[in-house]
């Protein structure tokens, strides 16, 4: 079925067929010139966009869209969220967005990067405006009987003939009693865009490594190899921002001529995390630029620190992002100018070449 708007703006869903993919539920929606697949099963994860024909997004080892009746989200290890990854942008959350976390016998309490990714959603509607302006929006529950209820109404929106869209989320506490959450967006770009040669540029205020792992890599934090086997190094970092709690993030190629910008409200998503994993391209070449409400360790510590988002009863909290593709030297430049005035005359980054345990980083199990 395809809908379609005075500006030409379409939206076309289908159902896939064959494999893990089976039964999962697309939303194409083409402004002209960017095309996106929204899944609304999948917590209205955003899987691939294309820009003038490039596609953006990366090459899991995983090859979904993954219906989540086949994602083990509880898996005993914790790790059964890794089976059905392999979006261009999908939400952690919301109860908790970090590492697995377990009790003091070892079950699972919290699993990795939390649900609501594989969460279907309700209430799916798409509307224009009379400018063409289109969106769509759907409704995702998190909620167990005598526990919580979290509703997020995500609303996806595109202009016409523009490379890009932005992201409005509300995250509400439809239970009676108060309630805490966790968000963190996981937009990941492989190559053509990540490459060796490529680089990471955002206003940073403070960054450190996650673990010991990434300490070996604090001098080219923001700069990328060749795909080569290893294993991922996160860094955890604040960002400085306009007034009005603007900021953003820049992905750019090797050659300057391709990148792609996040742009969140630091009063929303204090946090920046960045994910590197340039691993071989079988395995899943890609780098992760990721906001959020909290670093993403396991909640106990991270409500510990005070990095929960408490909600009354009936409260709501928003979230607002906007994503670009930038096609061609010039409006990778014009992005670069953006970051470097929110660098502006602030003092230089403070750079850590050791994670800071006990305050952005939970200590590490023993072996």
């Amino acid at each position: 079925m395809t809908e379609r708007s005075p500006a030409a703006c379409t939206v076309k869903t289908s159902t896939l067929r064959g494999g893990r993919r089976a039964g999962v539920e697309v939303a194409e929606v083409d402004n002209g010139r960017l095309r996106l697949a929204v899944l609304p099963q999948r917590g209205m994860g955003i899987w691939k966009a294309w820009v003038d024909g490039l596609e953006f997004g990366w090459n899991s080892p995983v090859r979904g869209p993954v219906h989540p009746a086949f994602v083990p989200i509880d898996d005993p290890s914790g790790l059964g969220w890794l089976e059905g990854f392999d979006e261009l942008l999908c939400r952690c959350g919301l109860q908790s967005n970090g590492a697995p976390d377990f009790d003091d016998q070892g079950r699972l309490l919290y699993p990795l990067h939390g649900r609501i990714a594989n969460l279907p959603a309700e209430e799916v509607q798409s509307r224009w405006d009379e400018a063409g302006v289109l969106q769509v929006t759907g409704d995702v529950h998190e909620v167990r009987f005598h526990h919580q209820h979290l509703r997020l109404r995500s609303t996806v929106t595109v202009r016409p003939g523009e490379a890009g869209f932005s992201v409005r989320d509300e995250v509400t506490n439809l239970s009676g009693w108060p309630a805490r959450m966790q968000l963190l967006y996981h937009f990941n770009l492989g190559p053509p865009l990540l490459g060796s040669g490529a680089s990471l540029l955002a206003p940073i205020m403070e960054l450190a490594p996650r673990n010991a792992r990434a300490a070996q890599g604090i001098d080219a934090w923001d700069a990328y190899g060749a795909p080569e086997p290893a294993t991922e190094q996160v860094y955890f970092a604040t960002v400085h921002a306009r007034p009005d709690g603007g900021t953003l993030a820049l992905l750019k190629s090797a050659d300057g001529r391709l990148g792609t910008s996040v742009r969140w409200n630091r009063t929303q998503l204090p946090c920046f995390v960045l994910w590197k994993n340039t691993n071989t391209l079988r395995d899943g070449y890609v780098t992760g630029i990721e906001p959020g409400t909290n670093f993403p360790n396991p909640h106990r510590f991270e409500a510990d620190c005070g990095r929960t988002v408490a909600l009354a009863a009936g409260e709501s909290r928003s979230f607002d992002l906007s994503f670009a593709f930038h096609l061609g030297a010039e409006s990778v430049r014009g992005a670069i100018a953006e970051i470097e005035a929110l660098r502006g005359s602030q003092m230089p980054p403070v750079i850590h070449r050791s994670p800071l345990v006990g305050r952005w980083s939970a200590p590490e199990p023993m072996a």
